[in-house]
């Protein structure tokens, strides 16, 4: 049986593919699982520092498969609807201590934008398009909730997810969907940006600015000034920390830095 999530590393660098073109990538039940396995082992692999997420065909990830629902509600009235393993990949995304980068080579819909948003960056193209089309199927943009509305501003939030109208790629990226949306012929090159950038960074120092930069808003101002002065005291003192110092006196690249992502 052919993988629908294909698997390649380059330079410290994990790329996921979604490969279901003919319902343009779905989120079936096995897409869902082959996702889970693949981020798992993304994670566990020491030699992967970013994991860039993507898909094929014209569509990044068109939401929840319908037939799986319809499916599954015709096994009776009180059929719970079909989810697979999409809550856990969110919140893997969401705390990945290595970051994430959502490659879209397309549209995407619904519970693909929870995808979008789970993830640190996410570059599109100009000519995808966005929506939030639940509502129009009368079912709520629940579970991507989550994600989105960290990222989205909530006027804007408002906006598409109560009318579910089809939104651009430069608008995705003026209300926080979307880091950059960019022309086409300038994806590749904008996300391996990105990737060569993060493989510069300490991997440890990686994961803590992540967190804080999530938690940090939500803290008082004395708590917060108290638990950064003793976060920052420990990261000068730590391994990596030192590491990067030597580095940058001795004018060398640090012991973890990749000088160059693939492209």
């Amino acid at each position: 049986m052919t993988s629908l999530v294909h698997r390649e590393t380059a330079g410290g660098v994990r790329t996921l593919t979604l490969d279901s073109p003919a319902n343009r990538n779905a989120l079936s039940v096995r897409l869902l699982g082959e996702l889970r396995e693949a981020l798992d082992a993304a994670l566990a692999d020491p030699v992967v520092r970013v994991i860039v997420l993507t898909g094929t065909g014209p569509v990044f990830c068109a939401g929840a498969d319908l037939k799986e629902q319809r499916a599954a509600r015709a096994t009776g009235p009180g059929a719970a609807p079909v989810t697979g393993a999409f809550p856990e990949i969110l919140s893997l995304i969401w705390d990945s201590p290595k970051p994430v980068i959502c490659r879209l080579n397309g549209t995407a819909r619904a519970g693909g934008l929870g995808l979008v948003a789970a993830c640190d960056f996410a570059v599109a193209p100009l000519s995808a398009t966005f929506a939030f089309s639940e509502v129009r199927l009368g079912v709520a943009p629940a579970m991507i909730a989550v994600t989105c509305l960290r990222r989205l501003e909530p006027r804007a939030a408002a906006e598409y997810f109560l009318t579910g109208e089809t939104f651009s790629a430069a608008r995705a990226a003026e209300i926080g969907l979307l880091t950059r949306a960019v022309p086409e012929d300038e994806l590749d090159a904008t996300v391996a940006h990105y990737a060569g950038m993060l493989l510069r960074g300490g991997p440890e120092a990686l994961a803590i600015t992540k967190r804080l930069v999530r938690e940090v808003p939500a803290m008082p101002v004395a708590e917060g000034m108290r638990r950064m002065a003793e976060l920052s005291a420990e990261r000068f003192a730590s391994e990596e920390g030192q590491e990067g110092i030597r580095a940058f006196m001795e004018k060398r690249p640090a012991a973890w830095a990749v000088q160059e992502a693939p492209r």
